[in-house]
């Protein structure tokens, strides 16, 4: 059996009269001990993995404004709250019109969530941002001003309580795998955390606004002078990163609660994994946030959850020293200039 109920039977003869069964359940023991140390770090590893994905979602959108555009937009968790909310608001049509529909609730609420966060994206850049490129201060602060505001408004329109979320059929539940248990919400939001990565990836490498964003990128004035829009570029990049935005908020819905101050409890993190990936690097900051995630999951069992964060963030201080780009930096005339 090799678990944890042959340990505690093995336990007892331990004390046997007979040396050779007194010694053959010591060594089973050990050995059982061996196998669930090899689980337990494959349970961590897993839980690192599942915080890692969390992580990547909450950071991809803010790797594009941040990374990318070199813009701090500090009302990023509130567009990954105002996906959250979608996703609420459209469970709760389903709910009370279509309640066949359910299962499917986060397929319908994904999409919606990356136009609602996305359209919000867009009229910041039109409305606020674009004024205030090379501002890093003033862009800072009037974003937080947006932050507030798009809480207020929430609290306004939802009212401040926690709201609830369901988990679709497919999402619900656990599986073992050997000895660690597997939750499969958080399964799919890794899966989930990918595919976005991998379209992400898709959408910049291989198609005319992924080639525009990068010339705008690695230099504003040559691509201007080759005809490109840079201004649409700017709303259109800035509308990607508030969708995925949007999208984090779906899947972070699943397993948080649903509340004005959601994207709070991760901007920190989300500005902690781009900067030590490599700001405007999206391979870094898939490496970042696993990275991350994984060794917050090791230390916790040793500092507790608060002091693990405080550890990992005196890391990435110590390592921007060292290395001021993070682990991929990127490259382009306007950078190394």
């Amino acid at each position: 059996m090799g678990n944890t109920e042959a340990r505690t039977v093995l336990s007892g003869a331990l004390g046997d009269a007979d040396p050779a069964v007194a010694e053959a359940a010591a060594e089973a023991v050990r050995h059982i001990e061996q196998v669930q140390n090899l689980w337990g770090l494959a349970q961590n590893v897993w839980f690192g993995l599942s915080l890692g994905s969390v992580l990547l979602l909450a950071a991809i959108g803010l790797a594009i404004t941040f990374g990318v555009m070199g813009v701090i937009n500090m009302a990023h968790g509130e567009l990954v709250m105002l996906g959250a909310y979608t996703t609420f608001a459209v469970q709760e049509v389903i709910r009370s019109s279509f309640p066949a529909l359910f299962d499917w609730s986060l397929l319908i609420a994904a999409p919606l969530a990356f136009l609602v966060a996305g359209g919000v994206g867009v009229a910041i850049e039109r409305g606020v941002v674009r004024f205030l490129y090379g501002r890093p201060l003033e862009t800072l602060l009037a974003t937080w001003g947006i932050s507030l505001m798009l809480q207020q408004a929430v609290r306004t329109i939802f009212g401040p309580n926690n709201r609830e979320v369901g988990n679709p059929g497919f999402m619900s539940g656990a599986f073992e795998l050997g000895q660690m248990t597997v939750t499969w919400n958080r399964l799919w939001i890794l899966v989930f955390a990918l595919a976005v990565f991998a379209v992400l990836l898709f959408v910049l490498k291989k198609t005319p606004i992924g080639l525009q964003m990068r010339a705008v990128t690695q230099n504003r004035a040559m691509a201007a002078n080759m005809g490109i829009r840079t201004g649409w570029v700017d709303a259109m990049t800035f509308g990607l990163g508030a969708g995925i935005a949007g999208l984090a908020g779906v899947a972070l819905s699943q397993i948080d609660n649903v509340s004005p101050n959601l994207g709070q409890s991760y901007i920190v993190d989300s500005f902690m994994v781009v900067v030590f990936g490599g700001a405007g690097n999206i391979w870094g900051t898939l490496a970042g946030a696993f990275s991350l995630g994984i060794a917050n999951k090791f230390l916790e069992p040793w500092t507790g959850a608060v002091l693990a964060k405080i550890l990992v963030l005196v890391f990435i201080i110590l390592f921007i020293q060292k290395r001021p780009r993070g682990l991929f930096a990127v490259r382009g005339r306007a950078v190394d200039a």
